[in-house]
């Protein structure tokens, strides 16, 4: 399977992170992230979290400045619902996402995958893509006790100092999860590496998307 650059080093990216809980956007495209900052893609980020208690958005904002140093430019913001029970709130979160559509254009939109087995991140990910019709929409895997994971057909190569980066930063700064029997570093780095012998990755690691619908041009 041959490789392509969707950007190079001086490109100007403006990309937009969407998660329904603290920790889904770091889980989900965190080396993605780190990997283009480090090779001088100049990335304009625009990152939302739809949930989370006081001590979850602290987390989750210190989080978001650290996986996004040396970006061109941060915008944080966290809304308020109610975790689990987002397909009870889908009007509202709706709303949420057309008034975000209306200040927001971005190149290319990380959220979570439809086939998720969680209601909070099904419901994003399809208010996501019925709000955001004409924009390239990646959507990124979390592992969990469900065993839901699916079969990618996108893979960005991860180095072994970019993957080790994204779990010293996961682990540092999400507190509130560490006592979570899934929530640590062998996790991380088993679907990392099974990502990257999948696409054959140089360095053995890789995070996987999902994407429906592209337009080559």
């Amino acid at each position: 399977m041959k490789s392509f650059d969707f950007v190079r080093r001086g490109d100007k990216l403006s990309v937009l992170c969407i998660g329904a809980h603290c920790d889904d956007i770091e889980i989900g495209v965190g080396g993605t992230i780190l990997r283009w900052i480090a090779a001088g893609i100049h990335i304009d980020a625009h990152w939302c979290v739809l949930s989370g208690d006081n001590a979850r958005i602290a987390e989750a904002e210190a989080s978001a400045a650290a996986f996004l140093c040396g970006a061109a430019s941060i915008n944080f913001e966290a809304a308020g619902f109610r975790d689990s029970y987002f397909p009870y709130a889908g009007s509202e979160i709706k709303e949420w996402m057309t008034r975000l559509r209306a200040r927001v254009d971005p190149d290319v939109i990380f959220t979570h995958r439809r086939t998720d087995a969680h209601q909070d991140h099904r419901e994003v990910c399809l208010l996501t893509s019925t709000t955001f019709r004409d924009h390239l929409i990646l959507e990124y895997e979390i592992p969990k006790w469900d065993g839901d994971l699916d079969q990618p057909n996108v893979y960005v190569p991860l180095t072994a100092e970019v993957l080790g980066r994204k779990i010293d930063l996961l682990l540092s700064h999400f507190g509130t999860q560490r006592s979570r029997d899934w929530f640590d570093s062998e996790t991380f780095r088993g679907l990392a590496r099974l990502r990257g012998m999948e696409c054959r990755s140089a360095e053995h690691y890789a995070e996987a998307f999902v994407v429906r619908k592209a337009v080559i041009d």
